[in-house]
């Protein structure tokens, strides 16, 4: 839980709403609640690594990665996208 006991609002860009859609119910239902766990404390989440090089971050879900963007100043969360690992990393 953050210090005020609020989750962080997420966000989600028009490409990582479509990718979550397309994805099977059992691995949306693991993505969704691993996104709502990070909401609750995207500081101290297990599985988050920052990209080298680039602004975002990830968080491992088995095979998948979610590409995000944390905004401490508006206390926000912004999903960047939903994708299997081999595909996550490139540019």
């Amino acid at each position: 839980m953050t210090a005020s006991g609020q989750d962080w609002p997420v966000l989600y860009s028009r490409p990582a709403e479509k990718d979550i859609a397309k994805l099977d119910p059992q691995v949306r239902k693991r993505i969704l609640a691993a996104i709502a766990k990070l909401a609750q404390n995207p500081h101290s989440a297990s599985n988050v690594r920052a990209l080298s090089g680039r602004p975002e971050s990830r968080l491992r879900v088995s095979s998948w990665r979610i590409i995000f963007e944390v905004s401490a100043a508006r206390r926000e969360i912004y999903i960047l996208r939903v994708l299997p690992r081999r595909r996550a990393y490139d540019r």
